[in-house]
């Protein structure tokens, strides 16, 4: 092999940064960000964004030098993405806080509604359903992320992790609010309306873990490329057959479920909001997943099948 060049500018400056001789023309962008990390040891390699043009997508660890569109001398891009913190840490953040708040307002802290008799009195029996129901949500979604996600990026930039906890966090405190409150009024329907809505929170939350285990076997022995996901014998799995993104149309699914069951409305709003941010991410995915398969069914829809 004739050993290539690779010249490492600054997106914004255009300076150049480093120039690595003697490269092997089979050498990863992983292999390139090490080498670079070596000469600028503050810029890890997941703080490396390294690009074949300045507003371009980020290359991605596994794509091999010799087969980019370059010549015996690489040109790259390299950005700054901030300091990062690991996937698996984000979840486990975002997802604790929402599970202890929703107590502080379930046991009904005297800082939080008062001293008075009413606002210590047993809460009506929805109230702890809702409670166990909520809880269970975010116990089953930190066992996920120990035990069954594993994710195609590493890290995300760490000042995201404010933004994101401030989303989480404070809606669970603003739910647990309204749903603890001692003046609360159960649904309308009574136990027809909290019996339905059980059923149809355990069977989403059934959905959306069974996804998420097909989507993690995609990516068995820690690999990173891209497959279609298919339907499996669990008939979870089968709305694979109509949407991109069956784990999002089920997270949806139970916190619709939770709001009747509730029939609160700052839950209502709350899946509103997750409805909105779901589907623009399913959107994005299902566009991914035309874009890279020529094959990729065509039937499929992003989130609501037939619809959206």
């Amino acid at each position: 092999f004739v050993s290539s060049q690779v010249e490492i500018l600054d997106w914004e400056t255009k300076k150049q940064l480093c120039f690595l001789d003697k490269v092997e023309p089979n050498a990863t962008i992983r292999e390139i960000r090490l080498m670079f990390h070596k000469l600028y040891p503050r810029w890890y390699p997941a703080r490396q964004s390294i690009k074949l043009d300045p507003k371009g997508k980020s290359l991605r660890d596994e794509e091999i030098l010799q087969h980019l569109p370059v010549g015996t001398t690489a040109t790259l891009y390299f950005k700054d993405l901030g300091p990062q913190i690991g996937w698996t840490t984000v979840f486990l953040i975002e997802y604790t806080g929402p599970l202890f708040i929703y107590f502080l307002f379930y046991f009904r802290m005297t800082f939080v509604y008062g001293l008075d008799e009413r606002f210590t009195s047993s809460p009506h029996p929805v109230v702890n359903l809702a409670c166990i129901c909520h809880s269970f949500h975010y116990i089953k979604r930190l066992i996920e992320t120990v035990f069954v996600h594993r994710f195609s990026r590493g890290t995300m930039p760490l000042r995201n992790i404010v933004k994101n906890c401030l989303y989480y966090w404070g809606f669970a405190a603003w739910l647990a609010y309204y749903i603890n409150h001692p003046l609360y009024t159960p649904p309308s329907y009574g136990k027809k309306q909290i019996n339905f809505a059980v059923i149809m929170f355990l069977l989403c939350e059934a959905g959306n873990f069974s996804i998420h285990v097909v989507l993690s076997d995609l990516r068995r022995n820690g690999s990173k490329t891209r497959k279609i996901p298919y339907p499996t014998k669990n008939p979870f799995t089968w709305l694979f057959f109509f949407v991109s993104c069956p784990n999002y149309t089920y997270e949806v699914g139970t916190w619709i479920s939770f709001t009747i069951m509730t029939q609160c409305a700052p839950v209502g709003l709350f899946t509103l909001l997750c409805f909105i941010q779901m589907t623009i991410w399913a959107k994005d995915k299902h566009c991914t997943y035309l874009r890279e398969f020529k094959d990729y069914p065509s039937h499929r829809m992003p989130i609501i099948p037939f619809l959206l």
